[in-house]
């Protein structure tokens, strides 16, 4: 049985991956810096920016995947920059300290990196070969794009020549979860706010939780991928196209839309920044079809469509296990 260590697997994306990797034969260990359980793992703490005990799991480990980073959903106090920026830097860092040490090193090493390292654009959409990545004042994403270039840095930089690497730039991972995007977007369809958010213009660049799943397995076994790979579904859509999607899947008539300064005082009240609606982030990927991977949902109305059409959230990982999500995985 090949194993893998899902640094900061406790969070939403470590508790997506963990029991799609167990179905598909693969022992799992999380670290996490807390003491609460992840179902299917094996937990081992750490405080991710010193080495310790945990780095016994990584000899012999068949892959790393680093998911550690404090949430960007916040207020971009000094306080936050800080914790924001360390934590990405200091877990990717130790990573590849304990990776260089050891004797048998992981033979794949997933690093998470972000979509919205890529220049705000209403244009063309970027990719990982011709993708412009920088910031924008109009999107006011100077200090995200900071961030997303020195933990890339950070991951390309870490002495590990036996290991193959790869920075997932991952867009919004949609999954009917706790605090994700998918359940925000229909309580405010439900109150009547699911209007466009600024202009409406702007593009989101997404992914299904499923194929997200599937990307990550692909990348794990596919000894041909390396560098950054766009994590994120074929067809980007705007957020006026996406808002009126959402009110379709609840039902809803109408929603008021939100200008700008409207967005701003919400920020301020839900302790977030408004860069995360109103960047412009319009990304694909070319990689992952390049080598092979066929996406489930290409179109955010099926993505949707599945998320909001039933009562769990864990619908499409049991999908999964049996078999009716079509994995393949030699295809992706």
């Amino acid at each position: 049985m090949r194993s893998v260590v899902i640094a900061g697997g406790a969070g939403m994306l470590g508790r997506l991956l963990v029991p799609y990797l167990n179905e598909r034969g693969w022992r799992v260990a999380v670290l996490s810096r807390g003491n609460e359980g992840v179902p299917g793992a094996e937990v081992i703490g750490w405080d991710g920016r010193s080495p310790g005990l945990w780095t016994d799991a990584l000899e012999n480990a068949h892959a790393v995947i680093n998911l550690a980073g404090r949430s960007v959903n916040c207020r971009y106090t000094a306080r936050n920059r800080r914790e924001m920026m360390d934590s990405r830097i200091e877990s990717t860092r130790v990573l590849g300290e304990a990776i260089g040490g050891c004797r048998c090193p992981p033979r794949v090493w997933l690093n998470s990196s972000t979509a919205t390292i890529y220049r705000h654009t209403f244009g063309p959409p970027h990719e990982e070969v011709s993708g412009e990545i920088g910031a924008s004042a109009e999107a006011h994403d100077a200090f995200s794009i900071e961030i997303a270039t020195a933990w890339e840095k950070a991951f390309f930089d870490a002495a590990t020549p036996l290991t193959r690497k790869v920075a997932m730039r991952t867009a919004i991972v949609l999954a009917d979860v706790p605090g994700n995007m998918v359940r925000i977007l229909r309580t405010m369809a439900r109150l009547g706010l699911g209007g466009k958010m600024g202009s409406g213009s702007q593009y989101v660049s997404w992914i299904h939780a499923l194929d997200f799943c599937r990307a990550v397995e692909f990348l794990l076994n596919n000894e041909t991928l390396a560098g950054a790979v766009n994590l994120a579904a074929p067809v980007p859509v705007t957020n006026r196209e996406m808002m009126g999607l959402v009110r379709r899947w609840v039902g809803a008539p109408f929603g008021l839309p939100a200008t700008r300064w409207m967005l701003e005082a919400g920020a301020v009240l839900m302790r977030t920044e408004t860069e995360l609606v109103l960047k412009s982030r319009r990304v694909v990927s070319r990689k992952l079809p390049e080598a092979g991977f066929r996406f489930q949902f290409t179109e955010m109305q099926a993505a949707l469509a599945e998320l909001l059409g039933g009562p769990s959230g864990q619908k499409v990982l049991r999908q999964a296990k049996t078999g009716n999500a079509g994995l393949r995985t030699s295809g992706g």
